[in-house]
């Protein structure tokens, strides 16, 4: 059996012992799966991580997305979830995504 962190403050899924072979990322719009296999690295601060695959570049802003950062590094992220627009003007302290921005490689 799978044992999953979840956590109602975040706004994605790490997992504590398996590591996913693909990260899933639900925008409001679309989903996108982008493999592990093809993760190249990650920067960022506590208001922006930039994830970059082979043929993608992922932009995650948010609260307090250095903890993401962590769990990024050890590729344990099997869902990143992008909040309705009125989610994010939410007053509630806590972790969490405010936007995700996809392009994809030239």
């Amino acid at each position: 059996m799978n044992s999953t962190s979840i956590d109602s403050s975040k706004t994605w899924i790490a997992r504590d012992h398996d590591r996913p072979a693909s990260m899933e990322i639900r925008l409001l719009k679309c989903s996108l799966v982008l493999p592990w296999s093809q993760f190249l690295y990650a920067e960022g601060s506590e208001g922006e991580i930039r994830l970059t695959f082979a043929t993608h570049e992922v932009v995650v802003r948010g609260a307090g997305p250095g903890e993401l950062l962590e769990d990024l590094s050890a590729q344990r992220v099997s869902l990143l979830l992008e909040l309705v627009r009125a989610d994010c003007f939410c007053t509630e302290s806590g972790r969490r995504i405010t936007s995700i921005s996809v392009r994809k490689m030239e």
